[in-house]
């Protein structure tokens, strides 16, 4: 099935959003104010050493102390700023660490913070290529599980090991057959100069220095997700498209016909059903094709799944109605835990099935499509109750925390839509109504969430390209933080301003 391929930069986010026959699959949220911080690479100075949990804790100059692991060993753990490291090989124990309050390190970030937990790090650096992930003081080679023919697996390893220095480590990753070997040795020689280039930098580095910082959103999508499915790529801005333009220039096995630059009045992400999909991703029940429906959950500890069947009455006995709903279930929870990047641990309450042979099947159908997955799953065996757990690397916070935030009406217990989320649904707005042919048009909505647009100057692109036209907004401090109503006006209307309209201008 041919995949396609969306990015778009607007309201403080850079999205990106994989398409296959006409579903979203896999979509990335970054805020440029808040970064991902998976992959950089801080000078740190020990804290403090607590011996009975083998951690220590180091302060790389973010707002919260780093969790570092002293035995921090298995060298396939610690494969940073890339989502699975899916690698078979032989897998070395380095020797545990032996540090002390005051010692200054160089660590790498495996996971962002979360909650009250500072981000966890690494000293066993990694830096990852599109198709070598290089590993410095780490013996080690592996291959993508993902190619699984034994003699290329023979023959990739055989190249791994004539490129490398003595004691580092390389993985080729799924990508790696299909370039020249003078390509992978050229990949190896630039990502060893980076790590020289990072430990350079170190020797006079202050604390909570950056010494590497990961690629943005954008490129990373292209490094990890192309390959042969990808029909063509869309992007929805300039800026956004000549930086992916060069990239595309170093890449002879890609066809830079198959790059656009999106040119529409509309939202782009609204043009092409996108916008529906992602705004879907925001509530907690997803519908089934069949009728029934899922309700996803999360806690701190885990995520939660129930299986309805919902309007699905079935045309057969009761057994053969639940697994039909289970089997959908299974597809949709694969697609849906990959969409909104949940990581950690998920419990799925499937509908009681009395057949054996039927939990079995379901079961495996929940592995082979999360095996599709580029993120590692775990899926163990259904249990007497319908039952399964897997579970699945977390790397980033989810898409939920760019769409979500805390709701400051119930105590901080609920979620309501993100600033920046709300910024991109009244701009697709604005921009549809702009299509249409209106002049004039009147947003009404929260006063704190007007603020916060103006603050950021958000929309300031969009009005310069179209002059002549324009927006004005009106503050509500009774209206929720979700809530605003859109009012438009062609050249022969005049518009009608409530009280305390407040022009959109960027003189």
């Amino acid at each position: 099935m041919k995949q396609e391929l969306y990015f778009d930069r607007h309201s403080g986010l850079r999205l990106s959003a994989l398409m296959e026959d006409g579903r979203l699959i896999e979509l990335g949220i970054e805020n440029e104010a808040h970064r991902e911080i998976v992959g950089n690479i801080y000078k740190g100075r020990v804290v403090n050493v607590i011996e009975s949990m083998n951690a220590a804790f180091i302060d790389c100059g973010l707002e919260r102390n780093c969790f570092l692991s002293l035995s921090d060993g298995d060298a396939c753990a610690h494969v940073a700023g890339v989502a699975a490291a899916d690698i078979s090989g032989k897998k070395p124990q380095n020797a545990p660490l032996r540090l002390k309050a005051g010692d200054e390190i160089v660590v790498q970030v495996l996971k962002n913070p979360r909650g009250n937990k500072g981000a966890k790090v690494t000293a066993r650096l990694s830096f990852v290529g599109k198709n070598l992930i290089y590993m410095p003081g780490t013996d080690f080679l592996g291959v993508s599980r993902k190619i699984s023919e034994a003699e290329l697996r023979d023959n990739l390893l055989f190249t791994a090991d004539s490129m490398r220095a003595k004691g580092d480590g390389l993985i080729l990753r799924t990508v790696a057959p299909y370039a020249r070997a003078s390509r992978l040795r050229a990949e190896s020689e630039y990502l060893r100069n980076l790590y020289l280039s990072v430990q350079e930098k170190s020797k006079t580095a202050a604390v909570g220095a950056v010494l590497h910082r990961e690629y943005d959103l954008p490129i990373r999508v292209m490094r990890d997700n192309f390959n042969d499915d990808i029909g063509r790529i869309v992007v929805g801005e300039r800026g956004l498209y000549d930086e992916l333009e060069s990239l595309i220039r170093l890449r002879p096995d890609f066809d830079k016909r198959k790059i656009e630059l999106y040119t529409g009045e509309y939202d782009m992400f609204s043009q092409y059903g996108i916008a529906r999909q992602i705004r879907e991703l925001s509530g907690s029940t997803v519908p089934l094709p069949n009728g029934g429906d899922l309700i996803i959950e999360r806690t701190e500890a885990m995520t939660v799944v129930d299986v309805n069947t919902g309007r699905f009455l079935g045309d057969e006995n009761l057994e053969d109605t639940v697994y039909a709903t289970n089997i959908a279930a299974a597809r949709e929870i694969a697609r849906q835990v990959r969409l909104r990047d949940v990581g950690g641990i998920v419990v799925v309450d499937f509908i009681d099935m009395q057949d054996e042979r039927h939990r079995k099947a379901v079961t495996q159908e929940l592995e082979q499509c999360l095996a599709r997955d580029r993120v590692r799953c775990k899926v163990l065996p259904m249990n007497e109750l319908c039952l399964v757990e897997f579970t699945r690397k977390r790397t980033t916070n989810g898409v939920a925390s760019q769409l979500l935030q805390a709701c400051p009406h119930c105590r901080l217990n609920g979620y309501i839509l993100s600033n920046e989320f709300i910024a991109c649904l009244i701009r697709a707005e604005i921009l549809g109504r702009m299509a249409q042919g209106a002049q004039t048009v009147v947003v009404q909505l929260n006063a704190g969430v007007m603020e916060f647009l103006f603050s950021r100057r958000m929309f300031e692109k969009d009005m310069r390209a179209h002059a002549g036209k324009k927006v004005y907004f009106v503050p509500h401090r009774t209206y929720h933080e979700e809530k605003f109503t859109i009012s438009s006006y062609g050249a022969d209307a005049a518009a009608e301003l409530p009280a305390g309209a407040t022009e959109l201008r960027y003189d």
